[in-house]
């Protein structure tokens, strides 16, 4: 037997977890492999939960028992075994989070390396704690480093329609006849039934403005004392009130966030700025774009900055080449997208120059438009060169084909997943029958004929964000419109200022559906408390018996099925109950039966099951949602926390199919799914919009795109030359301009 060949070879003999059948397989090691497969079919439990976790275990029993209790804990997985693993590096799709002090420059730690740079070879000089926004020495007395302060927004505190005593105030400590609505009645400033349109700057300033007054009312047997102050002026006061919280919360919704009026939201105080490096302050370099911070970077050659300037242009070089230059280094990580969030992970995660590491992937084609998913498959096939390997869960045609290795999990989704398909070379899956993938590599699609045109339009006009100026937009409703354009031509910003200004909008995601072991999908479809019922009628007794959350519940486990040990510092482990052997209910509930099976038996049927058994209308109608947007085969009894993102995505548009005259919004809806269950989106989104809805999606698949009936190409390109519509109309019309996207789609269809 060859050794060499042997190690370089990762085996997973007997993978259990999750829906896997007892799977074994070999990866090759030192080679770019893509992990494919439908929602549901087992990709993710192969891939994160037992390579990756096995992985960690395995790096985890090399340290400490102190080292580890200090770790997030890592349970081992359902396999029999996984040899030949090297450390692992996982570049997952998890948001960077939202923390206002974090910023592209500081999460990627490039600013770290600005700061000594000032440091060193700034005058006047000053050391590396004085550049520091998250430091009292160096941040911005005003804003205390965040960059922002909280104005009044006019515009949500007043009508300027109305007149005081028609309740021109819309905030409730001065709605009509309140305290403070009679004091500012009670100081005779005011034309109460005049609208407040009417009144002069001088008025509007004694409304808005005016500093604390004490007045003194004398009637006959009493004296009274008290203070009148402007709207505004007591506002921003209780905003720096740290007792009243609540009041805070509530105050909040009627201000807006705006750059910081001392620093012009540098971040920094006016000591720091003061500091100059060839003539530029940190104010100038945290504004400049990527691209343009690497030619001043490249500037400077004074010896005491050497190693500095080398570190700083090899990252600012990663962000470029993955297509981000066009950020700042003081952009906010919240305002990011989910493309450009992905990408300075991955950024981060290149930069290294280990080698032997398996860097597992999760869709790193997210947010990259079409022009530039060859940047990801230079970057991993420059990593592979390195001597390491790539395990990349992918759906993304071009990654698919330019891959050394494809392993197809399937053929369908869960219970009939979970099995190897296909493990071998990119040109061969399309011979393979039962392979989904196969089928649609091997497909070609064109652009179908518009089968109706708009008859009115969703009109915004002036808008002003980010990199977009004075822009109007105009989206047709009862149609499916795309907004595309290179990452950071300014489509996130646009959908979320339509999203901000006009709250009728509907955002639908993969993330505002709660998951967790108790919920399930017969909880979440509502049909768990109507088959209670029935049980309860059938049996005669209480509904709460058929609850594992209630009177039912095993006892020894309280109806979760299992029972977790805490290992202390090691994972924890789950068993399965031994009283009720994981059916969650005391044995007596179970005796309880309706057409022959008991509440357990029921739980473990799938969806297109459960819609044979029973007989309900009500039951039947919230069941056939399920199916409708291709979940027939999950199993009523399901944890929504077992669930994969485009299943939770799909649960979760299934309650929008029912209702009508809507406008929803969704932001890459495509991610996480395989070009069958694309269409599988698709065709529930005409259901939608037959229903009378309006669906707006921010998307990169051309698969999705070609099939969408309108088109809002931003661009040209990116950042401070992004911004613009440079292509408005139905999809079938945009190859006959000469867009990025355009391109893209020629290129797909093999168009000249």
């Amino acid at each position: 037997m060859d050794t060499n060949t042997s190690f370089n070879k990762i085996k997973v003999i007997g993978a259990k977890e999750n829906n896997l059948k007892k799977i074994s397989l070999e990866i090759d090691k030192h080679k770019f492999n893509v992990v494919t497969g439908v929602s549901g079919s087992g990709k993710s439990s192969l891939v994160f939960d037992c390579i990756y976790a096995m992985a960690q275990t395995a790096f985890y029993e090399t340290l400490s028992t102190y080292i580890v209790k200090n770790l997030p804990k890592i349970n081992r997985p359902n396999v029999e075994s996984i040899s030949n693993l090297s450390p692992c590096v996982l570049v997952e799709q998890k948001k960077l989070g939202a923390n206002p002090r974090s910023t592209v420059g500081t999460y990627t730690e490039i600013y770290t390396y600005l700061r000594l740079l000032y440091s060193r070879i700034g005058t006047p000089a000053y050391d590396s704690s004085y550049f520091s926004f998250n430091t009292s020495k160096g941040a911005c007395p005003k804003c205390g480093g965040l960059g922002i302060e909280l104005v009044v927004d006019l515009s949500k505190l007043i009508d300027y329609n109305l007149s005081l005593n028609e309740g021109a105030i819309k905030h409730r400590t001065w709605k009509v006849n309140s305290r403070y609505f009679n004091i500012q009645k009670s100081t005779n400033y005011f034309d109460m039934n005049k609208k407040l349109k009417d009144y002069t700057k001088e008025e509007l300033d004694l409304l808005l403005y005016k500093k604390p007054t004490n007045f003194m009312n004398e009637n006959a047997g009493f004296v009274q004392n008290w203070s009148y102050e402007g709207i505004v002026s007591r506002l921003l006061k209780r905003q720096s009130d740290s007792r009243g919280l609540q009041i805070n919360d509530y105050d909040r919704l009627f201000f807006k966030e705006d750059k910081c009026s001392c620093c012009a939201g540098s971040r920094l105080n006016k000591k720091a700025l003061e500091v100059l490096v060839h003539n530029k302050s940190l104010k100038d370099i945290l504004n400049l774009e990527i691209v343009d911070l690497y030619d001043f970077i490249s500037t400077i050659n004074e010896l005491e900055a050497n190693e500095i300037v080398t570190k700083m242009k090899k990252d600012l070089k990663g962000l470029i080449d993955l297509g981000i230059g066009y950020l700042t280094l003081n952009r906010s990580i919240a305002t990011l997208s989910g493309g450009e969030a992905q990408k300075i992970k991955l950024a981060k995660s290149m930069n290294n120059t280990l080698n032997e590491l398996i860097y597992i992937m999760d869709e790193p084609s997210l947010g990259f438009h079409s022009r530039d998913v060859n940047k990801i498959i230079k970057a991993i096939k420059n990593m592979v060169s390195n001597n390491n390997t790539a395990i990349v869960v992918e759906h993304n045609r071009e990654i698919i084909t330019s891959a050394d290795n494809i392993i197809d999990i399937g053929p369908e989704s869960g219970i009939n997943g979970g099995k190897v398909i296909y493990n071998g070379t990119a040109s061969n899956i399309i011979d393979i029958p039962n392979s989904l993938t196969g089928k649609y590599l091997k497909n070609k699609k064109v652009i179908p004929k518009l089968s109706k045109k708009a008859s009115a339009f969703y009109e915004v006009k002036g808008i002003t964000t980010n990199n977009i100026n004075n822009l109007d937009v105009k989206i047709p409703l009862n149609l499916l419109t795309c907004i595309t354009g290179v990452s950071g031509s300014g489509k996130s910003s646009l959908i979320r200022y339509l999203i901000k200004n006009d709250n009728k909008l509907i955002k639908i995601g993969n993330d505002n559906i709660g998951v967790n072991s108790r919920s399930n999908i017969a909880t979440y479809t509502k049909t768990f408390d109507i088959i209670r019922d029935i049980f309860s009628k059938e049996n005669r007794v209480k509904s709460s018996e058929f609850s594992f959350n209630s009177t039912g519940a095993c006892p020894n486990c309280n109806g979760s099925g299992t029972i977790k040990m805490d290992m202390h510092f090691l994972g924890d482990v789950k068993q399965v109950c031994e009283i009720c052997h994981g059916k969650r209910y005391k044995e007596d509930v179970l005796k309880y039966k309706y057409k022959g099976k008991n509440i357990n038996d029921v739980l473990e049927m799938t969806d297109k099951e459960a819609l044979d058994f029973f007989d309900n209308k009500d039951i039947k109608e919230r069941l056939e949602i399920l199916s409708n947007v291709g979940l027939e085969y999950l199993k009523l009894g399901q944890t929504l926390d077992t669930l994969s993102g485009g299943e939770v995505q799909r649960v979760n548009m299934s309650k929008y199919l029912v209702k009508k005259g809507n406008i929803y919004i969704f932001d890459e809806p495509t991610q996480g799914l395989h070009l069958r269950d694309i269409d599988v989106l698709k065709k529930v989104m005409r259901k939608m919009i037959d229903q009378g809805n309006t669906i707006i999606v921010i998307e990169h698949n051309l698969d999705f795109i070609i099939e969408s009936d309108y088109i809002i190409d931003m661009g040209p390109d990116a950042g401070k030359n992004g911004g613009k519509i440079v292509y408005e109309g139905y999809t079938k019309d945009i190859i006959n301009t000469n867009t990025y996207t355009s391109k893209a789609i020629k290129k797909y269809l093999g168009i000249n």
